[in-house]
């Protein structure tokens, strides 16, 4: 079973950046677009930042101009490059894959990173 494995999050200091990856096991095809939601303590998951298959973006306003998302079509990879984080940025990141699977739309998540911003 295909599985995405996250990397890059921590702890940092208000204005500092963190650079997040996010690699399936394996190959998927059918790819529609790739995405970083976040979720705050008591708060609702959120949509980040997203890139479709033509290499469109799409990004939360509270991130536009700081967060940059990227990907790697050949190693099935996304990236969320943020900058000028703030301590609103806390969250744990959760990267998503939108694909067909036996021709029905299909979801693959990552487990989540902590992103921590200290004031």
């Amino acid at each position: 079973q295909v599985q995405l494995v996250e990397s890059g999050g921590g702890l940092v200091q208000a204005g500092g950046s963190l650079r997040l990856s996010c690699a399936a096991s394996e190959s998927i095809f059918s790819i529609n677009a790739m995405g970083w939601y976040r979720q705050a303590p008591g708060k609702q998951r959120e949509l980040a930042a997203a890139i479709t298959s033509d290499g469109s973006t799409n990004y939360a306003d509270s991130v536009k101009g700081r967060f940059t998302i990227s990907r790697d079509n050949a190693k099935n990879t996304v990236y969320l490059q943020m900058n000028s984080l703030k301590p609103e940025d806390t969250a744990v990141y959760y990267c998503k894959i939108e694909a067909a699977l036996r021709g029905f739309p299909y979801d693959y998540w990552g487990q989540g990173t902590q992103v921590t911003v200290s004031s």
